[in-house]
């Protein structure tokens, strides 16, 4: 039982870092984007883009349970988290990069 704990707890901690990886990715890009691509693409505003996915991404480091100020949200709710960031690289980011060309 133990060995399974521990593959469960580090099966989790793996998963909870690479969803924090892709939103921190996600952030750091619409912060370096500028404000009116989103508005010529017809996305929401960069505002509204950077405070969702920086508040999603500070949960994402809260999730992470080798932290000390760690908590479990679950991992259902921590892939939930990730689904912004998920929609912002697969929809937005591809907008703003054509008519960055």
């Amino acid at each position: 039982m133990a060995l399974y704990t521990t593959l469960n707890f580090w099966l989790i901690t793996v998963v909870s870092v690479s969803l924090f990886v892709i939103e921190l990715m996600a952030f750091v890009d619409a912060l370096s984007q500028p404000a009116r691509y989103f508005e010529a693409a017809g996305k929401w505003k960069k505002n509204n883009w950077v405070i969702l996915l920086g508040v999603l991404a500070l949960f994402g480091l809260m999730a992470i349970p080798l932290l000390p100020f760690g908590f479990s949200f679950g991992i259902f709710f921590t892939m939930l988290m990730v689904t912004p960031a998920g929609v912002y690289l697969a929809d937005v980011r591809p907008e703003i990069q054509s008519l960055r060309r």
